[in-house]
């Protein structure tokens, strides 16, 4: 059986997706149907069961393709990273193309446009939308939803629109809390944010550290006592991430203050070594 990352690639003993056929073995191949992601956050698992940790996130609006639906739980892969995983069927589900994106933070959705009106839902920076018309209500512009409800129209922007600089989008997560598995504004972990603030910015990236390590940018030479860095390069460790803010700070979700924030990286080096050894990349994008 040829080698082939499980994260990226959808195949067990029983069943495989069809794409694979004649790469690996499996009692059944099929073809994934495609469905969107309904709920604001899905958490992508290893396992079907509630108490397994998450491996990553998608949001609302996303598209997955199904191999597998059984006892509440889907056997998937996201279309934007390829991640697989299992997740909750009730999160999955039809809605209209969306037409616009989460540009905010995070955005509420109210029952209609109405702000003092109790929010039904809070969506995260990078969720999908389809928007049906706009209207103003007592000096608040709202985007009512096809789906139902209404949204602040300043915190969205249509589809195509990017972010001018990644790392911006990354400095606004500052003091988000840390969540392992974590790619929403709710809780990001080091290469989750990494992702976000790179997918508002246009760039479409992996999930994972040793993924992100392999494949952004360009192998860079820091230099000598790390002075050839500067803002949105990359520095790794083994299973670790962060962002330089300039040529001296480092921006990253971490366990040590279980936030996203910011640091001398020197500092950072200096911490992370006693623990997990040294920086083994550095990366251009």
């Amino acid at each position: 059986m040829i080698d082939l990352d499980r994260r990226l690639n959808a195949f067990r003993p029983d069943l495989a997706d069809r794409r694979l056929m004649g790469r690996i073995k499996a009692d059944r191949f099929v073809d994934g149907s495609l469905r969107r992601v309904v709920a604001p956050v899905l958490d992508l698992r290893p396992r079907p069961a509630p108490d397994a940790g998450i491996d990553t996130q998608l949001l609302c609006g996303e598209t997955v393709l199904v191999f597998e639906e059984t006892e509440g739980w889907a056997w998937l892969q996201g279309e934007r990273d390829g991640y697989i995983g299992y997740a909750s069927a009730d999160a999955l589900g039809e809605m209209p193309e969306p037409t616009h994106m989460v540009v905010a933070q995070r955005s509420f959705v109210y029952p209609g446009p109405e702000l003092k009106m109790p929010p039904v839902v809070c969506h995260s920076m990078g969720a999908l939308l389809a928007v049906a018309d706009f209207v103003e209500h007592r000096g608040t512009h709202y985007a009512r939803l096809a789906s139902g409800g209404a949204v602040i129209a300043s915190h969205l922007e249509p589809l195509g629109w990017c972010a001018a600089d990644y790392v911006a989008v990354a400095e606004t997560f500052l003091h988000t809390p840390y969540l392992w598995g974590g790619a929403s504004a709710f809780g990001l972990d080091c290469s989750g944010i990494v992702q976000l603030a790179m997918r508002m910015a246009g760039r479409l990236i992996l999930r994972d550290t040793d993924m992100q390590a392999e494949t952004v940018g360009e192998q860079l030479d820091p230099g000598p006592e790390l002075s050839a860095l500067q803002r949105g390069d990359l520095v790794f460790w083994k299973g670790h991430v962060g962002i330089m803010r300039d040529a001296e700070t480092l921006l990253h979700a971490n366990g040590h203050t279980m936030t996203v924030a910011s640091e001398t990286l020197a500092g950072a080096v200096a911490r992370i070594a006693h623990l997990y050894g040294k920086p083994t990349e550095f990366r251009r994008p």
